[in-house]
């Protein structure tokens, strides 16, 4: 049986009950701040928060340390 979700962080990040977010915080390292910073973003532009022009540097701005977090991965392994 799935156990239901409590909720979700920008519409993506599952959340299974009230404590679950005090973890996330709790524990919370770069890797992840970067991955829910771009998570925030990206829910935020999916929302209409951003004109254009903030859309455009915002959208570079993803991909690029999206890139980077994947040229790093290369380098470690």
């Amino acid at each position: 049986m799935e156990e239901e979700l409590f909720g979700k962080l920008f519409n993506t990040v599952p959340l299974m009950d009230e404590n679950h977010l005090d973890l996330i915080l709790s524990t919370i390292d770069k890797k992840t701040a970067n991955y829910l910073l771009v998570q925030a973003v990206t829910h935020a532009y999916h929302s209409g928060v951003y004109s254009l022009g903030e859309s455009e540097v915002i959208s570079k701005c993803i991909r690029t340390l999206s890139k980077n977090d994947e040229e790093q991965k290369k380098v470690d392994e």
